[in-house]
């Protein structure tokens, strides 16, 4: 069956959060006419502000941001705003990390564990609000002709085997693919009848912003409760964890009585509020997208996957998604590489995504209100408070050693690309602000040109001596960064010929 009418769009983006218009952005970038659909029809909100909407921004992330030329503009938001972790702990010392609220700092951290990271302005982590975030993503995809209708949320769907017939805002719009951004409750998820499997919640967390009584009643910075967790700051920020089995998200109205009951159930405290201006919910259930891809329709972000929001890793989840499939959506729909192609999107980004599920559900195992988990958390402590343990919990919650399974090959493969530095040219970093792919020649003069040739005007070619090339010989960089092909031999080109046919298509 096909669908018998003219294409408004290549693609439809359902959700106009950070993840949906990032992939907007690197549609745009190829090419391909997209429409970005969103139900509310004011993007602000008081919980993507100060101090709710804060959010870490790991590597991966803030490569991306650099490789598109956004990160200044994401960085020049932000202002002075001190580091989450500082905001929410009162301390002198500025943390860069936590795992179940047990911080790591900076000096404890030996970046010389990483040997395929080089500097750069990128960074490891940066704190940024969604709201700022959101908004120069925003005016990137508009810039780049993206077009972003507000109020007009994604109702249902029909597919075929060319194309998407979407229903929004009373009208319907026939694409040639789909794309579900849509947050946790994803309509198109559901319509799209993709499996959702994984762990139902322990707990309810409450995110609160109260004028109390006495504002010494509660104790600053994180505690650990007979029935729970809390963590305030001064006047009057709370964030609290209910092991109730989640039971109060979303069944009950947050009056100020109901807020003031679960705080003294919780912390312990006889203590009163006087007003509460903000409350809002949330649990550690954690569910994932048994597939990514059903025929034209897509997911991303988290209508792919939900966990709790410990350690702040679901929105670089959800850019890395982006990141991934924009350069393989646009190749597909140009016929510059076939819809094949798109298969490396789940298989690279879904064993993310169990990852990082499973990463909350131990911080969640290491907060339950027993005597042997705060007996396992002791441990855990000692452990971090060391260089190694330090270490360790960077790189994991930085996510500076993600690397895709992209088969046998040098140890760079599959990896994010080191950012070259050369004397006479842009770095690497800048060198893909075009959402091309990327051939860097270290060794001038071997026969390497003339395959990137072949892809010329889809693939840029660099040849020179970088300050640190670290033993290689030639890196083929796809567009989103990552390392296709990577040599210490010269002139290998049995192997960048067979890796560029891989991620390119024909010439």
């Amino acid at each position: 069956m096909s669908i018998h009418h003219p294409y408004t769009h290549d693609v439809v983006v359902a959700g106009a959060g950070p993840v949906g218009l990032f992939l907007a952005c690197e549609l745009r970038l190829a090419g391909v006419s997209v429409v970005v659909l969103k139900q509310a029809a004011d993007p602000r909100s008081p919980l993507k502000g100060p101090p709710f909407g804060m959010r870490g921004l790991s590597a991966p992330t803030l490569e991306a941001l650099d490789r598109r030329d956004l990160l200044n503009a994401v960085e020049a938001t932000q202002g002075s705003n001190p580091s989450v972790g500082a905001h929410w702990m009162q301390t002198p010392r500025r943390p860069v990390g936590h795992f179940a609220g047990i911080q790591f700092f900076h000096e404890q951290v030996d970046a010389a564990r990483w040997p395929y990271q080089l500097p750069s302005p990128a960074g490891a982590n940066l704190a940024v609000e969604m709201q700022s975030l959101e908004a120069v993503l925003a005016e990137r995809a508009t810039a780049l002709g993206a077009e972003i209708r507000r109020g007009s949320g994604v109702k249902g769907f029909e597919q075929s085997d060319d194309g998407v017939t979407v229903q929004a805002g009373g009208e319907s719009l026939h694409a040639r693919w789909l794309v579900g951004c849509d947050g946790g409750r994803s309509v198109v998820r559901k319509a799209g009848g993709f499996g959702f499997v994984g762990s139902d919640p322990e707990f309810t967390g409450y995110s609160i912003k109260a004028e109390l009584a006495d504002p010494d009643a509660l104790v600053l910075g994180r505690t650990y409760t007979a029935t729970g967790v809390y963590t305030y700051a001064r006047p009057g920020v709370i964030a609290l964890v209910d092991f109730d089995g989640g039971v109060a998200h979303r069944t009950q109205p947050l009056t100020l009585d109901h807020v003031q009951t679960v705080l003294r159930r919780v912390s312990g405290v006889d203590l009163d509020l006087k007003a509460l201006d903000l409350a809002t919910t949330w649990t550690d259930r954690a569910f994932q997208a048994s597939e990514y891809r059903r025929g034209r329709v897509l997911l991303a972000g988290d209508a792919a996957h939900i966990h709790s929001p410990l350690g702040g890793q679901g929105l670089n989840l959800g850019l890395g998604d982006a990141m991934n499939l924009g350069w393989k959506l646009a190749a597909a729909i140009r016929g510059t590489a076939p819809v094949a192609l798109l298969d490396s999107y789940a298989a690279e980004r879904h064993p993310e995504g169990a990852r990082i599920l499973d990463w909350s559900r131990a911080q969640v195992a290491l907060m339950r209100p027993t005597p042997s988990t705060r007996a396992l958390a002791a441990i855990i402590r000692d452990l971090i408070a060391t260089g190694d343990g330090a270490t360790y919990f960077a790189e994991k919650v930085w996510n500076v050693s993600q690397r895709y399974d992209l088969g046998a090959g040098h140890p760079l493969v599959g990896r994010s690309v080191p950012d070259f530095v050369f004397s006479d040219r842009p770095r690497t970093g800048e060198r893909l602000r075009d959402g091309k792919a990327l051939l860097l020649d270290f060794a001038p003069g071997a026969p390497l040109r003339s395959i990137a040739n072949r892809w010329q005007g889809r693939m840029s070619y660099v040849a020179g001596e970088p300050r640190d090339r670290l033993g290689l010989s030639a890196v083929l960089v796809r567009p989103d960064g990552v390392v296709a092909w990577a040599s210490q031999t010269v002139g290998d080109e049995a192997g960048l010929s067979q890796a560029a046919l891989r991620w390119m298509g024909e010439p």
